[in-house]
């Protein structure tokens, strides 16, 4: 029905835009260019749009190069994209033109629109026009990365380091209830010297601890805002004291420190800072890996796995075998991982993949990055409190099985010679006895001497038989 659409114009003509939406000509052209994926920018993206598009009006109302009017009503519109109120009006494929063009002028009809319509105009009308008032002194070029990192800082400082927080916080408590827990250590997946199992929590926190310092390094690369370059760097149809005004306001929304780049060129055709950042995020994702695989091995099981852990039973196993409890979400970590390693070749391959003075792979480095950014964030809170949180320590178990560990023969190099510790070893194995019974009957140790240097406890620090 014609009632259900208004005519829209740009600079190539007529379009017919649903008469409910905000958006105008431009993205009704790019909804119908890119039909792709059905992906879309999240509240982090579009929330980082609002926040540019209010600081840029607010720095051109003080430069006196918008009308107190129409900024302030632009002010208002952005505001209510910012608080997500407007978040289904920005329907635009992530997988279109590489300079996000189509998304900052989303954005601009969005905003221009409903400013409009706050100050008493008709939406379609263009009194508030998106590209002569909202998008005055901006370049998609320019603001397409600068809202990339806006919405990249904000997710690691907002989501990502709280919720490493959180695990690394869970972790701590199991290193300290798990302290006095003597199991055997294994490398190569075979029988190693003892360890406790605080000690190997102790590893997972500190590798979750030196990834929050990580990923909160990156502040230093992302922080610096490629705003003020227009097209191509120079700063043309920009004023002075734009940038620099704009970059304060937008410190002052998001209560991040940002600066202005320190070279535009650099900042849009080539984006090192998001492919150094996501790197991190990579390498946490990787220690997230590596501690739900351990944890999955030491909880494997309840019979026939190592059994060391007991895990919780977060919900049934098997849709054919009763009773069965698998680790659940420590698998949803592993899958995670794998989503974010591929999410990180997607960001390193758009990252070098600049031409002369652009970078042309804008929105899908920023699509990859947020993801990465909220699927990290999201699982380590589950991976915390649904997993680590209730993990228990088979104490008797760890007890019983490390005293059968040939490993303990190790402890006899200083007192009897590798040679002869590894006959003791080989035999305790071979008559499938203990180190100490193997030690003792062959006369290489008394019963005391043996309950000195054969005490798995005694091996979990530091330091050699018979040392002060």
């Amino acid at each position: 029905m014609d009632e259900d659409y208004r005519t829209e114009e740009d600079s190539l003509g007529e379009m017919r835009v649903p008469a409910d939406a905000y958006w105008g000509a431009q993205t009704q052209r790019a909804l119908a260019n890119f039909p792709v994926s059905s992906l879309t920018f999240d509240r982090r993206f579009v929330r980082a749009l609002g926040v540019v598009k209010k600081a840029a009006a607010r720095a051109n109302r003080d430069l006196g190069l918008l009308d107190a009017d129409t900024a302030d009503h632009i002010i208002a519109a952005a505001d209510e994209v910012i608080a997500g109120e407007h978040d289904d009006q920005f329907p635009v494929d992530v997988f279109q033109t590489g300079s996000g063009t189509s998304t900052n002028m989303n954005a601009n009809e969005v905003i221009a629109n409903r400013a409009t319509e706050l100050g008493g105009g008709e939406v379609g009308s263009r009194e508030i026009h998106p590209n002569d008032h909202v998008n005055y002194g901006q370049s998609s070029n320019d603001v397409i990365p600068t809202t990339m990192h806006v919405a990249a800082l904000a997710a690691v400082e907002s989501d990502v380091c709280p919720a490493l927080e959180t695990l690394r916080e869970e972790l701590a408590a199991a290193e300290a209830e798990f302290a006095d827990v003597v199991k055997t250590g294994r490398t190569h997946l075979q029988d190693a010297t003892p360890v406790t199992l605080g000690q190997e929590f102790g590893g997972y926190r500190t590798q979750i601890e030196k990834g929050i310092e990580r990923v909160g390094s990156t502040g230093d690369s992302l922080s610096e805002l490629a705003l003020g370059g227009t097209a191509t760097g120079t700063g043309l149809n920009t004023h002075p004291e734009f940038p620099r005004r704009t970059v304060e306001y937008i410190s002052e929304e998001t209560g991040i420190a940002f600066s202005e780049a320190d070279n535009h060129f650099e900042a849009q055709a080539a984006h090192d800072a998001m492919g150094e950042a996501h790197g991190a995020l990579r390498t946490v994702a990787g220690s997230l890996d590596k501690i739900a695989n351990d944890l999955r091995l030491l909880a494997s099981g309840p019979r026939n796995g190592l059994g060391e852990l007991e895990q919780p039973e977060n919900q049934p196993g098997s849709s054919i075998m009763p009773g069965k409890i698998n680790p659940v979400v420590a698998e949803s970590v592993n899958q995670v991982h794998t989503q974010v390693v591929g999410n990180d070749a997607a960001v390193a391959a758009g990252a070098a993949g600049g031409q002369l003075d652009l970078n042309l792979y804008k929105p899908v480095i920023a699509y990859n990055f947020l993801q990465s950014a909220a699927l990290i964030a999201n699982v380590s809170e589950v991976f915390a409190e649904r997993f680590v949180a209730n993990l228990e320590a088979n104490r008797e178990h760890c007890a019983e099985r490390v005293q059968q560990s040939m490993a303990l023969a190790t402890a006899l190099n200083p007192v009897i010679g590798y040679d002869r510790a590894s006959e003791v070893a080989k035999a305790a194995l071979k008559n499938e006895t203990s180190v100490r019974e193997v030690a003792v009957e062959r006369g290489y140790l008394t019963e005391a001497e043996a309950d000195e240097v054969l005490d798995p406890a005694t091996m979990t620090e530091r330091g050699v038989l018979g040392e002060e």
